[in-house]
């Protein structure tokens, strides 16, 4: 049976839409996994967020404004631009720091983080458009199982993002020479980019307008910009340096609430705003978009917190907690498909809306009653995929409601603000988010990870664990290795002799990560500067019972232990003869005592250093033990509580999204697509 034209027009599109929804998608994936080797290498750490929160905002802002566009020019034109304006961003990023600081520009962290932001301007463009040119090719009835598609590249993007963020960033280095293995997370985009380039320009309708009397408005674009700018920022930085009480937090808030009110009132006075709100009085657009808030908060929270519970708690690396989610993202990718078949066979959305809310509910239940310290690792994969499989439909679904529900002439903007709502509920979920784990955590650490006996003298900085996200087997070892460093610099400290040893020792018990115990032990100095005081001591009193002749005083000395074991009978007898001896001869006598005491006690005191630093050696490996023992399941039963606690607000906003699901009119999905012009239609097949 032969294709007709239209559908490969439609085939052709759809694989081109796709590719370049597969790119953006990819790169967010990418990234993340190589960001913390990009920082290292451009000194970037204290603008670490800034490369993630650069594209956030840009992107999220830019997203209805590509939408009113849409419903204003070609949709051809405007995806061809969004892609190219993403791979200059891609190749810029490759760059950033190749020719080191730049005029303008900055140094190398600088200049990625611009370059992120050109690469936000185009990926806005890249994903509202194909949700809106799906609409474009197909009827409602028949967008449901391409809707699938899309949703299933989402999830597939973050199964292999990960991996090929990792592989290029620890071996394309080696392809060529001079050219870091992370620039290549960034120029791999090229080629996807040529490939679905090439798909549109050959075969993708121009979509023309419904209706291009107007112009984009741009007082309503810059007022939306102005209002949801400072707003997202203030969602997104740092409450651990910037808390929600903070100048710079309210200031931000309080301004962006302001201009918000401004662009209401300029929306609801104005023929053609960006965004017409009389569409919330569209029920399935106020519900649907509602719902997408709640889904947006629902999964970021998932995806930013479950990799912490694998590394934190589970105790995997980060680089394998980031492949642990893989799960989860099957699990979106089959229901996302499945969902979408079955729509279209139906005519019908609401039913598979509803029950991935009610799994996605029943995932969050789940998490929060078994996740913990103890929970096998195959029962953590099951209960991924059970959340997964929760998100898969909501992935697409909520937009094709929407789409279904309004006229042609809005199709652009009805879109766009079904994605941008989910963004913010996104950046909304974030931040609160963050804010719980946080606050939970804090009492978490206080409770189970009291100051500990440790190399480092302290209990781990709250803030640093909350940050973690190395291993815990990385942390066990850092642990050791701080007890292995200490006996090291013990064992230095004893195989110093004279005025060396006493500022070495004054310089340890200085030291704030020297454990007490150890102090006090060495509070009268190493067994070797005890044993020197000793016999200097010794030989003082002994210099002084030969010079006055005294026997029973050179007997006396000679008997005291330190010298008893010293000295062999012969030496003893020697310095007794002394004692009968004239003055000059006592005085070049002693000469040879002392330098033999000097070596007597070289000899205890190396017998004194070794008995003591087994002790200290066998004291550490036990405390080592234990403080590993400690830290590592304080750290774990303190992630487990904190990220419970996350679980169980989860639920309640998996339970938001599923009642606004449920109020979801479920209308029948139209067979019909009038939403490309005829001229457009004409043109198209006319290739």
């Amino acid at each position: 049976m032969k294709t007709s034209p239209e559908n490969r027009v439609r085939s052709y599109t759809v694989i081109g839409v796709a590719l370049a929804m597969f790119l953006g998608a990819l790169d967010q994936t990418i990234v993340s996994t190589a960001l913390p080797r990009i920082v290292d290498q451009l000194s970037g750490l204290d603008r670490y967020t800034w490369v993630s929160t650069i594209y956030l905002l840009i992107s999220t802002i830019l997203v209805p404004i590509y939408g009113k566009l849409s419903d204003l020019v070609n949709r051809k034109t405007l995806q061809l631009w969004s892609v190219l304006v993403f791979l200059l961003g891609s190749f810029l990023c490759g760059l950033a720091g190749e020719f080191g600081p730049l005029p303008i520009l900055g140094d190398g962290m600088d200049q990625l983080i611009v370059f992120r932001g050109i690469q936000a301007i185009g990926g806005a463009g890249i994903f509202a458009l194909a949700f809106i040119i799906v609409a474009d090719l197909y009827p409602p009835r028949e967008r449901g199982k391409i809707s699938g598609i899309f949703g299933a590249v989402f999830g597939l993007s973050s199964v292999i993002g990960p991996l090929v963020g990792g592989f290029l960033t620890d071996h394309a280095s080696s392809w060529i020479p001079g050219v870091e293995g992370w620039r290549w997370i960034f120029y791999v985009n090229l080629p996807l980019g040529i490939i679905a380039l090439a798909f549109i320009i050959a075969r993708m309708p121009r979509f023309e307008p419904r209706d291009n009397s107007h112009k984009l408005n741009v007082v309503s674009a810059l007022l939306m910009v102005l209002s949801f700018i400072p707003i997202i920022l203030a969602l997104q930085l740092d409450k651990s340096q910037y808390p929600w009480t903070s100048p710079t937090i309210l200031g931000l808030l309080g301004g962006g609430l302001v201009i918000l009110g401004l662009w209401v009132g300029h929306t609801l006075r104005s023929k053609h705003p960006i965004l017409d709100l009389r569409l919330f009085k569209n029920k399935v657009f106020l519900t649907s978009n509602l719902a997408s808030f709640f889904f947006g908060a629902g999964f970021i929270s998932v995806i930013i917190f479950l990799p912490l519970y694998m590394v934190n708690v589970q105790g995997v690396s980060a680089t394998r907690a980031g492949v642990s989610v893989i799960p989860l993202s099957l699990g979106m990718v089959l229901t996302a498909g499945l969902s979408g078949f079955f729509v279209t066979k139906l005519g019908r959305y609401k039913g598979m809306m509803i029950a991935g809310a009610a799994i996605a509910v029943a995932g969050a239940a789940l998490m929060s009653l078994i996740l913990g310290v103890n929970t096998p690792y195959w029962l953590v994969v099951l209960l991924m995929i059970v959340v997964g499989m929760g998100f898969g439909p909501s992935q697409s679904l909520y937009s094709l409601a929407v789409q279904n529900s309004v006229p042609p002439q809005e199709i652009g903007q009805a879109t766009s603000a079904s994605q941008f709502t989910r963004q913010i509920g996104s950046t909304v979920g974030a931040a609160i988010m963050g804010t719980v784990f946080t606050t939970a955590l804090a009492a978490a650490l206080a409770a189970n990870m009291p100051a500990l006996g440790s190399p480092s003298g302290t209990a781990m900085p709250a803030g640093q664990s909350r940050l973690n996200a190395k291993g815990l087997g990385e942390i066990r070892a850092e642990i050791e290795g701080g007890f292995d460093r200490s006996y090291r610099e013990i064992e230095t400290l004893f195989s110093l002799r004279g005025e060396a040893a006493g500022q070495a020792l004054d310089k340890a018990l200085a030291d704030p990560r020297l454990p007490a115990e150890l102090k006090a032990r060495l509070a009268e100095g190493t067994p070797a500067m005890q044993v020197d005081k000793a016999f200097q001591a010794l030989g003082a009193e002994l210099e002084k019972a030969v010079m006055a002749g005294d026997l029973r005083a050179i007997q006396a000395v000679l008997d005291k232990p330190e010298l008893a074991r010293a000295l062999g009978p012969d030496e003893r007898g020697k310095i007794l003869g002394l004692s009968y001896a004239p003055g000059p001869a006592k005085a070049q006598a002693l000469k040879g005592i002392r330098a033999g005491l000097g070596t007597a006690a070289a000899t205890v005191a190396d017998k004194a250093n070794a008995a003591s630093l087994a002790g200290i050696r066998e004291g550490l490996a036990k405390a080592k033990a234990e403080v590993a023992d400690k830290v590592v399941g304080g750290m774990r039963a303190s992630f487990a509580q904190a990220i419970h606690r996350l679980w169980l607000v989860s639920i309640v906003i998996m339970l938001g999204m599923l009642s606004f699901t449920l109020l979801v009119p479920n209308l029948p999905l139209k067979t019909k697509n009038d939403s490309i012009p005829p001229a457009a239609r004409r043109s198209s097949l006319g290739k």
